[in-house]
């Protein structure tokens, strides 16, 4: 018979998994399941539900740590700390418009497992740069505890960063510790209209190699989120410094044309709509997420435009780079061919039906040396294969 298991302890987790990998029994691991639909689809009989996993254990404002249960949804995390003028800087964006489920879903552990980050992320970092300490549960049923409750700790190995990104496969997240950062006073986003890609990303490098300590740097095409293209720049802190910062980017910038300024709170659903991808939202065609140098990221989309029908647009100076295939279909060699073609990349199915996701490689495949050593990982922490197998790689 088919089980759901809800666990409200790390004990009770690790009951489960004991279980699950004495009577192998796979488990597919979820909290509020927004990412079920994201990597490849994971057949097991049996669920972990970590969603009553759920509530903060300690907020420590003055010391920047804040340690909560691995369930807890993210929403309520990103309230709390707004509450007391902090936030979480590595922006952790919500898949669900972009996944066609509701927003505001996500848990802390799922952001992690995915290791997930918004525009913030070329001057904050990911969410594996924002961990502090983690206790899990290995899929041999053992409770372990890395790192610890201080922004300073070097404790043996960092096993929390390799669990990041690990979507669920080597251990089950049960409490994490994170740092968070003050919040900005204000923000302010720099714009410049009507420049095709090449010039777009080649003023948002310029920029990112300027004083102007920008945190946000995107470029959407004429289409996306409007009639002409906006090259974007997001700048953060004191209002008299933004003021000032954006006084250099007109000065460094003014080949490019003229400029104007988006303020606080239109940036801001501005830079969310950035984050979430909603421009591809509330449609079923796919979508790729692809990693490249910024420089080359025009060059790319150039290409697969003059192969396919697609629509895409950049964030991170143009380094990340999102595709929807307007034709409907997956067209996963072409885009692959394309990235290794400027020079090498990652190109991650993001959206797709459970069978294409099933039949194609979603995650960009590793060299041999280094998918044996994800191969050695995984059998180190999960010997039978019990933690949402296959979710990554099929038969791992």
């Amino acid at each position: 018979m088919d089980a759901t298991f809800k666990p409200q302890t790390a004990k009770d987790v690790e009951v489960a998994v004991k279980w699950a990998a004495a009577e192998d029994q796979p488990l597919e691991i979820v909290g509020q399941a927004s990412k079920r639909n994201l990597g490849r689809p994971v057949q097991t009989a049996h669920v972990l539900d970590l969603s009553e996993l759920s509530g903060v254990d300690s907020y420590e404002p003055a010391e920047l740590v804040l340690t909560v249960k691995a369930g807890t949804p993210i929403a309520e995390i990103e309230e709390l700390v707004d509450q007391n003028g902090q936030e979480l800087s590595f922006e952790p964006m919500d898949y669900g418009p972009l996944l066609n489920v509701d927003a505001g879903q996500g848990t802390v552990g799922g952001v992690l497992a995915a290791n997930l980050s918004g525009p913030r992320r070329l001057k904050a970092g990911a969410a594996r740069d924002h961990i502090l300490g983690m206790e899990a549960v290995s899929g041999r049923g053992e409770i372990f505890n890395s790192g610890g409750k201080v922004v300073k700790n070097v404790t043996g190995y960092d096993l929390p960063r390799a669990l990041c990104g690990a979507f669920g496969t080597l251990a089950v997240a049960t409490t994490v510790t994170l740092k968070v950062n003050p919040k900005p006073e204000t923000s302010a986003t720099f714009v410049l209209s009507g420049l095709d890609a090449g010039r777009g990303i080649s003023a948002l490098c310029k920029a990112m190699g300027s004083s102007a300590e920008v945190s946000g740097a995107a470029h959407l095409p004429a289409g996306i989120d409007g009639d002409i293209s906006r090259t974007l720049l997001r700048l953060e802190g004191f209002e008299t410094s933004v003021d000032y910062r954006f006084k250099t980017l007109e000065g460094l910038l003014k080949s490019y044309g003229p400029v104007s300024r988006i303020e606080e709170r239109d940036s801001r659903k501005l830079w969310q709509t950035v984050r979430d991808v909603r421009p591809f939202a509330g449609v079923d065609n796919p979508v790729w997420r692809i990693s490249v140098a910024p420089t080359v990221g025009p060059k790319l989309v150039e290409t697969l435009e003059e192969e396919l029908k697609v629509s895409a647009f950049f964030d991170w100076s143009g380094g990340l780079i999102w595709l929807m295939c307007l034709d409907g279909l997956v067209n996963d060699q072409q885009i692959r061919a394309a990235v290794d073609a400027v020079g090498g990349g990652h190109a991650t199915l993001v959206r797709a039906v459970p069978s294409i996701r099933s039949s194609v490689a979603v995650f960009q495949p590793q060299p041999a040396p280094l998918a044996a050593l994800s191969k050695r990982l995984k059998e180190q922490f999960d010997p039978k294969g019990v933690l949402n197998p296959g979710r990554l790689v099929m038969g791992v």
